[in-house]
């Protein structure tokens, strides 16, 4: 499985660790390493979803640091917009080396620690090559898909044990990890295979499948906290939710989710995850991108009503109030509010002179909430593809008005703090507005992540 064995250029020169025979009895683990390319002056490492600590590459675009009392386990650093995983234990001396411009590709480690961590990125990068395969995989019919996750499955676990054997010092835990990074990806495919059967062989009823496809569940560990930020079993608990869901009798869903399905997933996450941070995060989670995914202003409260009751987070049913509030206060077929922005060389304006007469996309955005690097790319994807669209991006934090570099100036504003478009941005998530050349609106809660957006750009492109 570990495919590289690569020169690492000195790597473990890039920062002196030889003192750390010295440091153990200290209880220090070091960290650090160089970014080729970089995209930020930083590194921030994390902790499931807590930032714990932030490193500031040097001139040469390097960063070292000395951890005190680590808990062995998974963190993850970011640096730009991406991020990968790390397992880290007490007096580990892991150093990194990667290229932005092929992240995960170019990411090798040295130092100790350094083989438990390249043995995770080579399972990393295997699932997103198997992905590739399964475009094929999920048109079989269910026994001959079984058999090839089963073939798969066989080599996955013989990786694993001549590791483990070749490897006695190595912690349970980290074992564990392990062992999940290589079968989960698997488990999960199982669990989406008739969502993506349906899918890729334009069918309207899920295949037939006997029990024994899902005898792999009982080896299923849930409620694991300390891995639930974790991809391979975050992703895996979210398959397996959506396919509990739709066993309940929903049909397939072609463009979005019903409000049924959405309450009885919510109803799931609630019976199914015990710990209480985890189980609001997927409440959260899975009641926003639902109402995204729809990409529309007009929606049915069931969903909602269900996750006020379920959750008990007071700070995530106030954004989602929020989020509801802010979605009523825009009407189709009705002029937009009016407000004021600011463009980027500091002049003041209207909306309603920037619409005038046109044909208008708006993408309200809040660096906290949406990726830079996502939303550059599919905006200047759609500028692209429809041309008679103007489009206006406009950053909603007072606080930090900054432009993004990757898209044109001359379509970039920013929202001082006594701006009225604040009084329908209150949840700060990112939102889209479409108005017509009559100054109407024709969608007043649109995603640029959804599929369902489209419809309405292609009128608005041919109005």
């Amino acid at each position: 499985m570990i495919k590289k064995i690569i020169i690492l250029l000195n790597i473990s020169a890039i920062l002196i660790v030889s003192s750390c025979d010295s440091d153990k009895k200290n209880n220090i683990t070091y960290f650090g390493g160089k970014i080729i390319n970089p995209k930020s002056n930083q590194v921030i490492l994390y902790s499931q979803n807590i930032a714990i600590d932030t490193f500031y590459l040097d001139e040469n675009d390097k960063f070292f640091s000395e951890l005190k009392n680590v808990s062995e386990g998974l963190y993850y650093f970011f640096h730009g917009n991406e991020n990968q995983y790390i397992y880290l234990e007490p007096q580990d001396s892991l150093m990194l080396r990667l290229n932005t411009w092929d992240f995960d590709e170019s990411l090798v480690y040295a130092g100790e620690g350094a083989e438990r961590n390249n043995m995770l990125i080579d399972c990393f990068l295997e699932d997103e090559k198997e992905s590739r395969v399964f475009y094929q995989f999920n048109k079989l019919p269910p026994k001959k898909f079984k058999l090839k996750v089963d073939s798969i499955l066989k080599i996955k676990m013989a990786t694993y044990q001549d590791y483990v054997d070749n490897h006695p010092e190595e912690t349970e835990a980290y074992n564990e990890t392990l062992k999940i990074a290589l079968t989960y990806p698997l488990y999960s495919r199982l669990e989406r295979y008739p969502m993506m059967n349906v899918k890729y062989n334009k069918k309207d009823n899920f295949p037939k499948m006997e029990n024994s496809f899902y005898s792999f569940r009982n080896k299923i560990k849930r409620n694991k906290d300390s891995l639930m930020y974790y991809p391979p079993y975050s992703r895996y608990t979210r398959s397996y939710l959506y396919n509990k869901t739709y066993s309940l009798g929903h049909l397939p869903t072609k463009n979005s989710y019903t409000p049924s399905f959405t309450s009885d997933l919510l109803g799931l996450i609630d019976e199914k995850i015990k710990l209480e941070k985890t189980k609001n995060a997927f409440l959260r989670q899975t009641v926003i991108s639902h109402f995204y995914n729809k990409s529309t202003c007009d929606f049915d409260t069931k969903p909602f009503d269900t996750f006020f009751k379920i959750s008990t987070s007071e700070e995530d049913k106030l954004m989602i109030k929020n989020l509801i509030q802010d979605t009523k206060a825009i009407h189709v077929n009705h002029k937009l509010p009016s407000f004021k922005l600011v463009d980027f060389s500091n002049t003041e304006l209207s909306i309603n002179k920037l619409l005038k007469n046109k044909n208008s996309f708006i993408f309200f955005w809040h660096p906290d909430y949406v990726s830079e690097l996502y939303f550059s790319s599919r905006i200047n994807f759609l500028i692209k593809n429809y041309p008679n669209i103007d489009f206006l991006i406009v950053n909603i934090d007072d606080k930090n008005p900054k432009r993004v570099n990757k898209i044109d100036i001359k379509n970039q504003f920013y929202l001082k703090p006594n701006s009225d478009a604040h009084k329908f941005l209150t949840s700060k998530m990112p939102r889209s507005i479409l108005v017509n050349n009559k100054g109407k609106v024709i969608n007043g809660y649109a995603s640029i992540s959804s599929n369902n957006v489209n419809k309405y750009l292609k009128e608005l492109n041919n109005n």
